[in-house]
Formats: C-alpha cells, structure tokens, sequence
C-alpha cells in the first residue's frame, strides 16, 4: 500500500483520528517539501544552463559558442560558430586551413555536423574550402542527404558560395617536407591524435546539437578518412538523452561505433562520465588490443547538464564553458601504468 493511502486509511479510524491528522500534516509538510527541492533543482538546472564542451584546449572556440548562446542563439548556431573559429586558426595545424596534409601533400578536411532533431550532414575528403562545418550543415539542411565526398563536396560548397583557396600554409608544407625524408607513418599519441575538435552545446531551452571537424591525421594515406565525419562514430547527438564527440585514432572510434555507444551507455542510465570511461573500456579491452600504441578520447554531456571526459593516455583534456567559468579540464585516463 502506498504511504500516502496507509497515512489518510488510518486517519479514518476512530482511535486514530489525532494521530492520523498529525500523521496528514507530517505527509502535507512532507510533500512540500519535496516540491520544494523539485523547484530548487530544476532552478539549479536551469541557471547551469547554456553550456558549451569542446575537446583539448580551445577557449576560443567555446567562447565564441557562448557568445552565440548567450545572445539567445541555438546550439546549433552555436557548434558552428565554435568550430569555425579553430577551422580558421592556421597555426593549430590539426583543424581547417593550416592542417597538417596527407603523405601526398594535400590538405583534406572531414566534417560532420548534428542538430536537436537527429538530423545530420557530413563532408568527407574536402579540399580548397577552409570551414567544411560549416558545408556539412548546408548538406545537412539543403540536401536530402546526409555525406558528401571529395570532389562532389567541393563542387556543392563552391556552388553555395564558398571561397577556394589553398590551405596548404607555409610552416604545414615545411612539415611535410621534413616528414618526407623517412616517411615514417606512426602517428604520435596528443600530438598526431590531437587531430579534431568536437563540440557540443545545450542552449537556454535545453536543446542539444554537436559537431565535429578535422584535417585527419598526419600524413595519411591520400583517401583515408577517419572517425570524425561518421555519425555515430565521431559524433552522436539524441537529445533526449545527450551527446558525445571523439577524438583520437579513428580507427579504433570507427570499430566500436564510439560516440553511439557512450549515449546509448546514458540511456541505460549511466552519467556521462561512466559511459565514457566504458566506451574507453570496449576499446583497450579488445583481444590483442594495442591500445598502448594510440590515443582516444571523448566528452559527453547528458539532458541534465552533466559532462565527463576520458581517454587512454594522459593529456587528452576538455574545454567547458559554464556559469560564466571558461576552462580546460584535464581528463582522468585508463594507462596508468
């Protein structure tokens, strides 16, 4: 019987009728209370919002999301706006114009990009266009569909106005040209891995969106594409449940569906920091895993607004803007050997 209908039966007896209205009074001031620390939490909810996270250090990059959240933006708006910011820093050499290019000297860019709904675009293998967030979203929003590729990319980004030019930088094409002389291909881990940003945002009406965006790794094979324009793999957004982005050896992201995983581990129930940590788990506890070797990391946020972050190896961070604080947290990490 439940202790409401026990409390109001045994008001009704007649021994009990003092006790029982004592007992109906302690329910009422009871119940009040509840409804009071309901109230309080959502308040509490509600003033942590909006909140924008981003992989490794770029506090430019979530500033600039803020700035756009902050001015009643969409999260939508938002991950773009954030991403676009590193898409143009020349000097990360990971992300946009400046990225380190393949062995064959071509800068190629990968990005996707996913809104409240569960829609999604994705441009893979993009060349001469600097903000390829920014592509995926057109294909996202004016195309029926979800990726485009190479050449066929390029062509649709050009005919919706954006500008061509060479992303091949100076100090990246010195790079390159010192990498050439033992083209040696072992990607090194928070240097190489440290290959994308990620971000992901909940606005002032809770709703979440994500993106992600990259040059790839370093001096890759001309045509290979990694986990960060895969939905699924790179990015996931539900946002009933939350969100999470990868970075790292998108290989090893791609093989075990990552960022899918980490939100459906949150609709089991899990808080964003466990799913992480699991989704790290499936990966280095594979047979004959070497996951010594190369570096993966993730960040989530779930409806509530709460965020984790984890990783193989040591270093992988997350930027978090929140309640006015914009600040890098370095991420706890599985080897610890």
């Amino acid at each position: 019987m439940k202790r409401r209908i026990f409390i109001k039966n045994a008001a009704l007896t007649g021994a009990g009728v003092a006790v029982g209205s004592s007992l109906l009074s302690c329910a009422d001031s009871e119940t009040k209370e509840n409804k009071e620390l309901e109230i309080a939490s959502t308040t509490n909810s509600k003033a942590s919002l909006p909140l924008v996270i981003a992989t490794w250090h770029v506090i430019d990059a979530t500033a600039k999301a803020m700035e756009v959240l902050e001015a009643d933006g969409t999260a939508l708006d938002a991950v773009e706006q954030g991403c676009r910011v590193e898409e143009a820093n020349e000097k990360g050499q990971s992300v946009g114009k400046g990225g380190l290019p393949d062995r064959e000297g071509n800068v190629t860019l990968d990005a996707c990009i996913m809104d409240k709904h569960g829609n999604c675009g994705s441009v893979v293998y993009l060349q001469n266009i600097t903000h390829a967030v920014s592509v995926a979203r057109k294909v996202m929003e004016d195309t029926p569909h979800v990726m485009l590729a190479g050449k066929g990319a390029e062509q649709f980004a050009l005919e919706q106005g954006f500008k061509k030019e060479n992303l091949l930088t100076e100090a990246s094409k010195k790079a390159w040209s010192a990498w050439k002389i033992e083209s040696e291909y072992k990607p090194i881990i928070n240097i190489e891995n440290h290959d994308t940003i990620g971000m992901l945002a909940i606005d002032k009406n809770g709703d979440i969106s994500g993106a992600c965006t990259t040059s790839g790794l370093a001096y890759k094979m001309a045509g290979r594409v990694g986990d960060s324009p895969i939905i699924g793999s790179g990015l996931f957004v539900d946002n009933e449940i939350g969100g999470c982005v990868a970075t790292g050896l998108g290989e090893e992201v791609v093989k075990t569906v990552g960022s899918f995983l980490v939100v459906e581990l949150m609709r089991q129930g899990k808080p964003p920091q466990q799913a992480c940590e699991e989704a790290i788990s499936r990966i280095v506890n594979k047979p004959n895993s070497d996951y010594k070797n190369f570096q993966v990391g993730y960040i989530a946020v779930n409806k509530k607004g709460e965020t984790g972050s984890y990783s193989i190896h040591q270093w992988f961070s997350m930027t978090k803007f929140q309640d006015g604080v914009n600040e890098q947290i370095q991420s706890d990490f599985f080897n610890k050997a």
